[in-house]
């Protein structure tokens, strides 16, 4: 098979480094520069990215199409897509309930085929190897693992039906996620009444304990802008489901409380906090 010209939308810093792992295999990979900021220029330059001016120039140039965003633009991204009747391949990959992933399989152009991803893990750098999972027409989805094949970027397909990407990823980020923010609440509990290294030395004593991690708390406050809305989606597929969505709202708002610390390099206490005022 002919390597692919691969536009993805847009390189933040899972996007950036997910497209650079897709180069090995495509002959070009494509963004577009207008109106991003200075960081994703600087990012997409790192990663050896191809900067076009217009959305409507990658669109024309791309046989495959990566959406990689924050989740409440995902939807709003595919609109802009559809406007220019691209008919490549779609791989909706952002942490979007399923609902929305079939939504926006339904605007794009009937000629488009569309490929549900869900990236689970890291981003590719420093020996990292996420998954990206998949699911959708068997052709295209063979088109994404052979994008892949060889690189950092583990791939898995999970069946024809779109949406199963979608519900995995949120799955999991329900756990994960929502499990950071309970160890920051028990330590930010913990650390008001003088015993945050008692607990800290019983949860060591137990396997595999979040507890014992509580160093991840600043990551997970430079991280909560984009967590937040990932479990709002993951909530909007437990009400979809019959199943009680209020624990992950919560979570959510939670870790609303950090949105201004978004990428920032905090210590605990610095985190701490912040979670501690309204």
């Amino acid at each position: 098979m002919d390597q692919p010209t691969v536009g993805i939308l847009h390189p933040g810093s899972m996007g950036a480094a997910v497209a650079a792992c897709a180069a090995t295999n495509a002959a070009e990979i494509l963004w577009c520069e207008t109106g991003r900021s200075t960081a994703s220029v600087e990012r997409a330059a790192q990663f050896g990215l191809t900067p076009v001016t217009t959305l409507a120039e990658l669109l024309d140039r791309s046989d495959i199409v990566m959406s990689l965003c924050p989740p409440a633009a995902a939807e709003s991204l595919a609109r802009d897509v559809a406007r220019y009747h691209f008919a490549g391949l779609y791989v909706e990959a952002n942490a979007i309930n399923p609902e929305r992933t079939k939504r926006i399989a339904a605007l794009l152009d009937p000629h488009a085929v569309v490929v549900d991803g869900g990236v689970v893990g890291s981003p590719p750098v420093r020996g990292k190897t996420p998954t990206l999972y998949v699911s959708g027409p068997a052709a295209a989805t063979e088109r994404v693992e052979a994008l892949f094949a060889g690189t950092a970027v583990q791939t898995a397909v999970l069946g024809t039906e779109v949406g199963k990407a979608s519900a995995l990823k949120l799955a999991y980020a329900s756990f994960q996620k929502t499990s950071r923010v309970l160890v920051a609440l028990a330590v930010g509990m913990a650390r008001e009444h003088g015993v945050d290294q008692e607990l800290i030395e019983v949860a060591a004593k137990r396997t595999d304990s979040y507890l014992s991690e509580p160093q991840y708390v600043a990551k997970t406050a430079a991280r909560a802008w984009r967590w937040g809305p990932e479990l709002e989606e993951a909530a909007d597929a437990l009400a979809a489901a019959g199943l009680p969505p209020e624990v992950l709202r919560a979570a959510a708002s939670t870790l609303a409380r950090w949105d201004d610390a978004k990428d920032g390099e905090l210590t605990l206490t610095d985190a701490l906090d912040r979670l501690a005022q309204p």
